[in-house]
C-alpha cells in the first residue's frame, strides 16, 4: 500500500462532483491512508456526512465546534496532523476564499493554519472555469505554492460537455502516490522541455497549428520537478494551468520562437525533452493585413521551419541527454529507430495515432520507450503521469544516466 501511514485532511465542498468524495475516499483508505474529512456546510446538501465517517472511520467536521457536546474542532491541530491537505471538489466559491484569504468556515480556516501541502481538484461547469476570474485565482493559490490537480474534460451536471469535472479519483490517487513517492534522484540537475503546439501565422488573425494539448509535456516536467529538477519549460500555447512558481516558462508561438527559446538554455540543461509538437511548415509569406475572401480556391505556399531537435542535437555536449517523440500512423517502430538516429536522441518516445485513448488532448497515453541499444519498453495504455514516471525511470536504467 502506498500511501501507508500518511495522513490526508480531505477537504469537501459544495459542487455536484461531492459525490465522488466517497470513491475517493475509500481509495485513499484501501491505499494505506489515514483520511480527516472537513466538509463545508455547502457540501452537505450534495453528500451525507454519515456516508463519509463510515469510509473514512472518523468523525467528519463541518463547524468549528460540535454542536452536541460543544467540543471545539481546532481548525489548527487538523492542519498539523496532516501530511497533505486535499481538497476535492474544490468550488468557484472556496477557490476565491483561498486565492483572497477569507475565512468563514472550519475548511476556510484550516486551509489558512495548514502548514502541510496542499493539493486542489476544482470542479464546476466549463464556462465558469475559463471564466477570467477563476482562471485569475486559479494562477494566484498556484503561486503560493498549492499543488492543482486541472479539471478534466467531459460531460458536465449541466448537460454540457467541455473541461470542468473533477479529477476522476482513480486519477487523484495517482497524483498523491507520485507526491508521495518523490525522491529527489534527479535534485540539482536542470532540464529544458518543449511542450504543446506552435502556431505558424497565415495573416494577423490566422494560423496553422495541430491538436497538441502539451498535457504530456506537463507530465513530466511534474515528475522531474517532483524529484528535484530544476525545470525549464518552453511552451507552445496551451490552455493549462502552469505554477509560475515552479518552473522557469518561456512562452512561445512559432516553430522559430520556440527554437531561439530552447538555443538559449539548451546548454546549461542537463536534460532536454523535446515533447513540442512542432509545425513542421510555415506560410513562406504573412499577410499583413487579414485576407479577404474573394476566389472560390486559395493556395497558400509554405516553407519549412527549422527543426529543432536535429539542430540542437548537433551541439549535443558530453554527457547532456536528448529525449525525442515521435508520432506516427505507419512503420512506427521504423521511423522513430531513424529519427533516434538522426536527431542524436538518447531515447525516443513512440506515440501511435491508431491507439485509443492515446496521443493528443487525452488524459491517457499508450507509448514505446525505444532506446539507442535497440531495448524497447511498452507502457501499455497509463495516464500520461504515469507515463512519465516511466521515462524518467528508463532514464535512470540507461546508460545515459548523467
Amino acid at each position: 500500500m502506498k500511501l501507508q501511514g500518511k495522513r490526508i485532511l480531505l477537504g469537501v465542498t459544495g459542487s455536484i462532483a461531492a459525490y465522488k468524495s466517497a470513491h475517493l475516499t475509500r481509495l485513499l483508505i484501501k491505499s494505506g491512508a489515514e483520511v480527516q474529512i472537513i466538509m463545508s456546510t455547502s457540501a452537505l446538501d450534495f453528500i451525507t456526512p454519515l456516508t463519509l465517517a463510515t469510509l473514512s472511520k472518523r468523525p467528519v467536521y463541518s463547524d468549528f465546534s460540535d454542536k452536541k457536546t460543544g467540543e471545539w474542532n481546532n481548525h489548527v491541530e487538523l492542519g498539523l496532523w496532516a501530511d497533505l491537505f486535499l481538497v476535492a471538489p474544490l468550488s468557484a466559491n472556496t477557490l476565491g476564499k483561498f486565492a483572497n484569504g477569507l475565512c468563514d468556515n472550519l475548511l476556510t480556516a484550516t486551509y489558512l493554519s495548514a502548514r502541510c501541502p496542499v493539493m486542489l481538484a476544482p470542479a464546476m461547469d466549463l464556462d465558469m472555469y475559463q471564466h477570467p476570474s477563476v482562471r485569475a485565482n486559479l494562477q494566484r493559490v498556484g503561486s503560493f505554492g498549492n499543488l492543482l490537480l486541472d479539471a478534466e474534460s467531459g460531460e458536465l451536471a449541466s448537460g454540457l460537455s467541455g473541461q470542468g469535472r473533477m479529477m476522476e479519483p482513480e486519477h487523484i490517487l495517482s497524483e498523491v502516490e507520485n507526491f508521495f513517492s518523490i525522491s529527489g534522484d534527479f535534485s540539482g540537475k536542470k532540464v529544458m522541455i518543449t511542450l504543446g503546439p506552435t502556431q505558424e501565422a497565415i495573416d494577423p488573425v490566422r494560423f496553422i497549428s495541430n491538436h497538441s494539448s502539451g498535457k504530456m509535456g506537463l507530465a513530466i516536467a511534474k515528475a522531474f520537478r517532483s524529484r528535484g529538477a530544476e525545470v525549464h519549460l518552453v511552451c507552445g500555447p496551451i490552455a493549462l494551468s502552469i505554477d509560475p512558481q515552479s518552473y522557469r516558462v518561456y512562452s512561445v508561438k512559432s516553430a522559430q520562437e520556440m527554437y531561439e527559446a530552447a538555443k538559449g538554455i539548451h546548454a546549461q540543461m542537463d536534460y532536454c525533452v523535446f515533447a513540442a509538437a512542432v509545425a513542421d511548415y510555415a506560410p513562406a509569406q504573412v499577410a499583413s493585413e487579414k485576407i479577404k475572401k474573394s476566389d472560390p480556391e486559395m493556395s497558400i505556399l509554405l516553407k519549412k521551419n527549422v527543426d529543432i531537435a536535429l539542430e540542437l542535437g548537433k551541439s549535443k555536449r558530453p554527457g547532456q541527454v536528448h529525449v525525442g517523440f515521435a508520432l506516427e500512423t505507419e512503420k512506427e517502430e521504423v521511423h522513430a529507430k531513424a529519427k533516434l538516429d538522426k536527431k542524436n536522441f538518447d531515447l525516443i518516445v513512440l506515440n501511435s495515432a491508431r491507439d485509443e485513448g492515446a496521443g493528443f488532448q487525452h488524459d491517457t497515453n499508450r507509448v514505446k520507450l525505444i532506446h539507442r541499444d535497440g531495448r524497447i519498453v511498452d507502457s501499455g495504455l497509463k495516464l500520461k503521469s504515469e507515463v512519465a514516471e516511466m521515462i524518467l525511470e528508463e532514464l535512470k536504467k540507461a546508460a545515459v544516466w548523467v
